[in-house]
């Protein structure tokens, strides 16, 4: 398995690019990194980079970048709109595959006590990592910004976790810590007053606003039976907010840290700022995101408008974040690109020769040619997605059907269902390739000593159960296929229930096909329980399909020959 963690430090300085293409340098000098995106921003005098890789060689990349920082950046000239501390302000580190919260802190430790040790810079942990509960909130530990830690430094609360009790004068000082996915999303309001952009800030955060005796921003404070300030809470949970000017934009914006998407997505933030605004006599014009998110974000925020228009969900990847970037403005202040804001399609956009990318003419080029690999079961998998997709394309074109409005949400979910499985079977299309290879590599070990003929042995056992079960899930996964393909041929618009007719054909080939993939592979285990299980299986889904495809297809006869 691969042990992904993503970085995203926080450089004060957003304006010298030599000093950012510098401290991008020290990071892309490690191999075995990714640096995804660098974000400068002029106003705020900040730029945000993101890295991924092994946790290891993270953390070499995130050390590089914070001492490069510190040789470049001079805190006290820094001016900027956003509040900081340090060189390196913050840098956060994300567990994402493979590696575990606890794991994670454990790195967050080790960069700490580097960067504190080596370079001499005091360094506070936050969010999970954090030492005790006053310092788990960034903004508490930032509070008093640059110009204020060389007193705050000596208060018994703010110790330094790592590094000398001793301010840093050109670098200042770094938090590091460890916390789930955090989006950094910026609302841009129809007015350059800081004052209302706050009011919106302070309706939408979690943290709300001090409640007053007379209603007023500026009135007396209501205090709770410990003389502590009463507070009215805001409409988003884990949703941090601030307003401020930018001038480069001529606009003010609310900034928000969404630091839980799962339970406050970006979609939610934005209509509760959009009635929030309204109120006020403002619009909510569009939105920017600083740093990358995860695609899931722009699926839920695509299907969401989608809903509200009471249009079927179930479209491509590509088309609901089509929505999502225009339902949310994201375009307003500049193009949005996908692939350079998306996480995983920027992680992606590094493997070479992805064969769900190709164009048809390149995939039958390569498949035609004398190269064993991709073959049958890439094909296979292919035939289930084209099946999958062509139920969906059925289903999306009843949605719309005239005369058919009060039944969108219905044909909506099948397609939702469709597009679901298309998308596990386009993957399957590329790894049945790499299962294959996958063997190679097992046959290719070395068998000089015995101790690596066991190991060889054991490897080839593993690879050929593998390449095993890649089929097996595409049987599964294409047969999925014909209960929507059923529906459709039963509920779907008639016009179309050829096209699903074509699709139970490419089902069955999908499911045949890859059951053969699954038998010639099962040759080189000696696993005899697996072995048994598996031919279980296959003699399952194939009879299955049989009867499947012969019940739908005597459906569409009938149909079609009245």
């Amino acid at each position: 398995m691969k042990r992904i963690i993503e970085c995203v430090p926080n450089f004060s300085e957003g304006r010298d690019s030599a000093v950012i293409q510098a401290i991008a340098q020290s990071i892309k000098n490690v191999e075995g990194v990714q640096l995804l995106e660098v974000d400068p921003g002029f106003s705020t005098n900040r730029t945000v980079m993101t890295i991924v890789g092994s946790p290891e060689k993270v953390i070499e990349a995130a050390f590089n970048a914070i001492q490069k920082a510190a040789e470049l950046i001079d805190m006290r000239k820094h001016k900027g709109e956003h509040p900081r501390m340090g060189a390196t302000d913050v840098c956060p580190l994300v567990p994402i595959d493979g590696v575990t919260v606890e794991e994670a802190i454990q790195y967050a430790h080790i960069l700490a006590q580097r960067v504190g040790k080596e370079l001499n810079i005091p360094v506070y942990l936050y969010e999970l990592a954090a030492s005790a509960e006053h310092r788990k909130n960034l903004a508490d530990i930032r509070a008093g910004e640059y110009e204020g830690f060389r007193e705050k430094l000596f208060h018994p609360d703010w110790k330094p976790d790592y590094g000398p009790m001793e301010f840093h004068e050109t670098a200042g000082q770094t938090v590091i810590g460890v916390r789930d996915f955090l989006v950094a999303y910026n609302l841009n309001l129809n007015t350059k007053s800081v004052k209302r952009a706050n009011s919106v800030a302070f309706d939408i955060r979690e943290k709300g606003r001090v409640k007053t005796e007379d209603g007023t921003p500026n009135g007396k404070p209501v205090l709770d039976d410990n003389g502590e300030e009463v507070r009215i809470p805001g409409t988003c949970r884990h949703v941090k907010a601030i307003g401020w000017y930018i001038d480069e934009y001529k606009i003010a914006q609310v900034s928000c840290n969404l630091t839980n998407i799962n339970e406050t997505p970006v979609h939610i933030v934005f209509e509760e700022a959009v009635k929030s605004a309204s109120t006020r006599g403002l619009r909510v014009t569009g939105s920017e995101l600083v740093g990358l998110i995860p695609k899931k974000c722009m699926i839920e925020a695509g299907m969401y408008y989608l809903e509200k228009q009471q249009l079927s969900c179930g479209v491509s990847e590509e088309e609901l974040i089509h929505i999502a970037v225009k339902s949310l403005g994201l375009d307003e202040l500049g193009p949005f690109d996908p692939q350079k804001k998306i996480i995983e399609y920027c992680m992606e956009a590094n493997e070479a020769n992805r064969l769900a990318g190709m164009n048809l003419i390149a995939f039958n080029n390569l498949l035609a040619s004398d190269s064993p690999a991709p073959g049958g079961g890439s094909v296979a998998a292919l035939c289930g997605a084209l099946a999958a997709s062509l139920g969906t394309m059925v289903a999306n074109l009843s949605a719309v059907k005239k005369g058919w409005e009060g039944r969108w949400k219905f044909f909506s979910e099948w397609a939702v269902k469709g597009q679901d499985i298309k998308k596990q079977l386009l993957y399957y299309i590329d790894e049945d390739t790499n299962a294959y290879n996958g063997v190679l590599a097992a046959f290719r070990l070395p068998k000089s000593t015995q101790e690596e003929k066991e190991i060889r042995k054991l490897a080839i056992s593993n690879a050929n159960k593998y390449a095993a079960l890649i089929p097996s899930h595409v049987m599964a996964t294409a047969f999925s296929a014909y209960d929507l393909l059923e529906e459709m041929v039963v509920e779907g618009n008639p016009n179309s229930i050829t096209d699903a007719g074509v699709g139970v054909l490419c089902a069955d080939t999908a499911v045949q096909g890859a059951a053969m993939n699954v038998l010639i592979n099962l040759s080189g285990i000696e696993d005899e329980a697996f072995k048994k299980d598996t031919l279980e299986n296959v003699e399952y889904y194939r009879k299955e399909s049989e009867l499947k495809r012969e019940k739908i297809l005597k459906l569409i006869y009938k149909k079609i020959q009245k």
